[in-house]
């Protein structure tokens, strides 16, 4: 049976932006690559200082470039890519200035509003003038504690345009979460909604604020926004020494045209933090020049965003998704942001939105696609998604069984990118392109100017067998630094340690012939059963074909030394875990996986415990059932979930 699902025809190749930058390579350079991905792939991989440099130049990323292409450095993350450049963050996301749809706002409950360019400009001009008057400056964190609103990404831009360092925590944190990650950075200003709703429950944020104020003394002033479409929650809280400030107040100022001063490639950007499932989350720095065109060579020559394209990712502002979103504005494209519960009263709410609003690029994450895929086994195209070309899928595999979905129940003539990297990089190692097929559970190819591949435990290049995904040469988008650690300690033993100078990702993948790629998984949760590595996404994706389970999770369990395979499972409504089921389950497992994947024990559990940004947490479980301490529960979005994987009696025996 053919793997391959879809292809893009000789007009929508011809028509991409890719051809477009082909094309423009070749006239300078006098190569022809012949719309074949691999030529292009690999010139750029050998040539990566100059392909950087020639994308400047295409993409016109507004900024002085300096001659320079590269200073070389023998640790791999000094290596830094056109040296002496200036730009500013701000001014190449306020890329156009008329009165045209730049933003558009969608909550769960359907309130609907929208951002001209000019009122994007003329907002960010007025909280740029707000963060000046109470002395913002160039290396100063800003803090947001703020939903997926058109307010946040105003108050990003506006940052990024002073050379401010952004730092975002969604309202899915609590006050724990949110101290633990904001006292590490030592904010001067925090932007806070009133409230925000989530599947049809009200939030209130504000009765959070006097312990967070309490507990980051440097914050000294503060924001407050209401939610949009909502009445403002009055604050009855009383904070000396503390400058408040109401959002609507400010926007009653005149605003003074933003100056955009340029600030050198290498300048602060924004600082993310790692899930902190494993230990207190790590504050990863990011640089503005690296970021901004990994970002838009990502969106422009991998996902195809043009000018006027709507531009749509699921995602909080606690998630890398969210700054790769509003970056899109940079290649002129509009953006759509939606707030809330993805099935909130309808399993396919996203798909009506993609389809109101025009969607050209539908970005979700494959837990999504599975969701829909078992609340919605019969769509068969419901949506005419007319103005849909790319859908993204990240956050975890997709399965072989949900890229199918798509093609036979949401759009034939699509290009369905998977893609895959992660907050440390705040982009992608491996992702789509519209010169290539897709392929059935995999992931198109590398992106372009990164010399990715996966390695033995040896270091031995592998082809069609698993290892660890890797990055052999140095990217603009390397993280410059982890906050606050001293001679870059934790930054080289999270990337740098298992490999001489190439980065380590953690990621368990495949390569296949193609040259696409299968990823299994974090390499942190690999089963070892016998001493031989096995990836759990195997066995995911053979669970996520029977209707009778919901959703699972896969660890192994230190057993009679060894380790022991045992799947977790939330069942269906109206269905139970027989013993019937168990066997067809093993025989399944047995048969299209291995019988070194098939479970020692399966459970049946209520919920499965998360991080906020929804990836479930395989070392919490492994922890909790075999008595170990987890370090930061307050990294979960629903931590009493793991009460029930205490002294389980079937896995005493």
């Amino acid at each position: 049976m053919s793997k391959k699902l879809w292809e893009p025809s000789p007009i929508v190749k011809k028509n991409s932006n890719l051809f477009a930058f082909e094309n423009y390579i070749s006239k300078k350079l006098k190569i022809k690559f012949n719309r074949n991905y691999e030529k292009l792939l690999n010139w750029s991989i050998k040539n990566s200082p100059e392909f950087w440099s020639r994308f400047w130049d295409f993409s016109k990323i507004k900024g002085i470039k300096s001659n320079k292409n590269f200073r070389k450095s023998k640790t791999f993350y000094k290596n830094l890519f056109l040296p002496g450049s200036r730009l500013n963050f701000g001014e190449n996301l306020l890329s156009k200035n008329n009165k045209e749809k730049a933003v558009t706002f969608i909550s769960e409950n359907g309130f609907r509003e929208e951002r001209s360019w000019r009122q994007l400009n003329l907002n960010t001009n007025k909280i740029s003038k707000f963060l000046k008057k109470i002395n913002i400056k160039k290396g100063d964190r800003v803090a947001a504690y703020m939903p997926n609103t058109i307010e946040t990404v105003e108050a990003f831009i506006a940052t990024t345009s002073l050379g401010g360092i952004w730092s975002s925590c969604s309202p899915d944190f609590g006050s724990k979460g949110v101290i633990e990650r904001f006292s590490q950075i030592n904010p001067k200003v925090l932007f806070i909604t009133d409230q925000y709703f989530y599947n049809g429950k009200k939030i209130d944020i504000l009765n959070r604020l006097p312990e967070i104020l309490k507990l980051i003394p440097s914050i000294k002033s503060v924001v407050i926004s209401n939610y949009p479409g909502k009445k403002f929650i009055k604050n009855k809280y009383k904070f000396k020494k503390i400058n408040l400030f109401k959002w609507n107040e400010l926007m009653q100022t005149n605003a003074e045209r933003i100056d955009f001063k340029r600030f050198d490639f290498e300048t602060e950007l924004a600082i993310l933090y790692s899930s902190g499932t494993t230990g207190k989350p790590k504050c990863i720095c990011h640089r503005s020049g690296g970021v901004l065109i990994q970002h838009m060579k990502e969106h422009q020559l991998h996902c195809n965003i043009k000018e006027y394209d709507n531009v749509f990712y699921f995602t909080t502002c606690g998630w890398m998704m969210w700054n790769w979103l509003v970056s899109s504005l940079a290649s002129k494209a509009s953006i759509v942001l939606f707030d809330g519960s993805p099935m909130f009263k309808s399993a396919d709410l996203l798909l009506k939105i993609a389809q109101r609003e025009k969607i050209t690029l539908f970005g979700i994450s494959a837990k999504y696609v599975d969701a829909l895929r078992k609340f919605k086994p019969k769509l068969k195209y419901k949506f005419k998604l007319n103005k849909l070309r790319t859908i993204c899928s990240t956050g975890s595999p997709l399965s072989e069984e949900s890229f199918k979905y798509v093609y036979k129940h949401i759009k034939k003539n699509v290009h369905l990118s998977s893609i895959s990297g992660g907050t440390d990089i705040v982009s992608c190692f491996v992702l789509g392109n519209l010169y290539q097929p897709v392929n059935k559970g995999e992931i198109q190819n590398n992106g372009l100017a990164l010399d990715v591949d996966v390695l033995s435990d040896k270091g031995k290049s592998l082809k069609n067998s698993k290892g660890e995904l890797v990055c052999k040469n140095p990217f603009p988008s390397m993280p410059l630094k982890f906050w606050n650690d001293k001679n870059d300690i934790k930054f080289k033993s999270a990337y740098f340690n298992r490999f001489k100078n190439i980065w380590h990702h953690g990621d368990y993948a495949e390569i296949k012939n193609s040259g696409g790629y299968i990823i299994h998984g974090r390499s942190d949760t690999t089963l070892n059963p016998g001493g031989v590595r096995l990836g759990t996404a195997e066995i995911y994706s053979e669970i996520e074909k029977f209707k009778e389970i919901k959703e699972s999770i896969v660890v192994g369990q230190s057993w009679d030394n060894d380790v022991r395979i045992v799947l977790f499972t939330v069942m269906s409504k109206n269905y139970s875990l027989t013993a019937e089921l168990i066997n067809k389950i093993k025989l399944q497992i047995k048969k299209n996986a291995s019988p070194r994947h098939v479970p020692s024990k399966i459970i049946v559990v209520k919920d499965i415990p998360r991080t906020k940004s929804g990836k479930i947490v395989e070392l919490a479980v492994k922890s909790k059932i075999e008595g170990s301490k987890i370090k930061n529960i307050e990294a979960l979005a629903n931590p009493e979930a793991l009460e029930q994987y205490s002294n389980l009696k079937e896995l005493s025996f």
